[in-house]
């Protein structure tokens, strides 16, 4: 038995027009579904492009309708696990309706972000979904303009821009202060993540705003990339200058650098001190001791980004904000 032939991407309407001794409009119709020919003519037709084994070309059905059926998606760094949840709601919920999705990985780097974002306007995607985004307001606003249909996730933007899905990380910080004063603890830091980060600026109005009710200050505030690695490095610089009882981290990997880095110095936890992440990533609650944290609906987030931007592309609907509040998780770390 011959291996089936792959598509031609060569072969055209006219050519299979030409073999069935039709007009290239007839054959347009018949393989759209829309009539036009008799029972005949159209079983040849068929037959035809099933011999010459053509397959219709989606960018240029594109073209025709103004439409790609693709959407693009933006994720800081997709070796961080809170964005492959994301990745898998916005995945499924497209799939769904019928979209592509065309996954870009911006690296934490605000230049590629600004490159991507532009790339995809020339992949005439049908709208884009940006999380995280890094980029300066006015530079991102510039960039994401000649989009039809723009959602960012953790990051706010006048309606006209784009719609938004945030975390009210100021209330999760929030969470995370009163937990850990009910716990006794007092002298308390946050490691805060990138300085660009949006989220981060929203975690540390929460973190002040609540200490200062508490009748407390901080303990120390250290920014750092939002990776283990950075936690680790910024666990180790808070441990040199503050003598500190809590810890707040920016998100779970930070806290999975900072518990290394306090095991390493031969510090409890949470004897010495309490720790706090944000996320609640699937490898949260498996550590020694188990994570507390504020959970985020990763999935729901990614699903109701599509929904939105699906919802702005078909009726320039300008629903604007989404916002979801974190769920504080107490395990083993306060």
């Amino acid at each position: 038995m011959s291996d089936p032939k792959e598509p031609d991407s060569k072969i055209t309407i006219a050519d299979v027009a030409h073999a069935a001794g039709v007009s290239p409009m007839t054959v347009s119709r018949v393989l759209n579904g829309r009539g036009g020919a008799s029972a005949e003519t159209s079983q040849r037709i068929l037959a035809t492009a099933n011999e010459l084994n053509y397959r219709p070309n989606p960018f240029a059905r594109g073209l025709r309708s103004d439409r790609s059926k693709t959407i693009g998606l933006l994720v800081p760094d997709i070796t961080n696990p809170f964005f492959p949840e994301v990745i898998r709601g916005a995945e499924d919920a497209a799939s769904a309706a019928g979209y592509n999705l065309l996954l870009s990985n911006v690296v934490e780097n605000s230049k590629r972000e600004e490159e991507l974002i532009e790339a995809l306007l020339r992949h005439r995607v049908d709208g884009i979904i940006v999380c995280s985004a890094r980029l300066p307001d006015a530079a991102l606003h510039k960039a994401l303009a000649p989009h039809r249909a723009v959602v960012l996730i953790n990051r706010e933007a006048p309606n006209e821009i784009a719609g938004t899905i945030v975390t009210d990380y100021e209330t999760g910080a929030s969470r995370a202060i009163d937990h850990l004063v009910e716990r006794g603890r007092r002298k308390i830091a946050i490691i805060a993540g990138p300085r660009s980060s949006f989220g981060g600026k929203s975690r540390l109005v929460g973190f002040r705003k609540t200490l200062t009710a508490h009748g407390l200050k901080a303990h120390g505030i250290v920014y750092c990339d939002p990776t283990a690695a950075g936690g680790q490095a910024a666990a180790q610089l808070l441990a040199e200058t503050s003598d500190i009882d809590a810890l707040i981290c920016y998100n779970d990997l930070n806290a999975i650098g900072a518990m290394k880095a306090c095991r390493a110095a031969g510090i409890s936890i949470p004897g010495q001190i309490a720790l706090i992440g944000f996320d609640d990533i699937p490898a949260a609650e498996l550590l020694s001791p188990a994570l507390t944290t504020l959970r985020v609906q990763k999935r729901e987030m990614g699903e109701e980004a599509v929904r939105l931007l699906l919802s702005r592309i078909a009726t320039k609907n300008r629903q604007h904000g989404i916002v979801i509040v974190p769920e504080l998780i107490v395990r083993e770390t306060t």
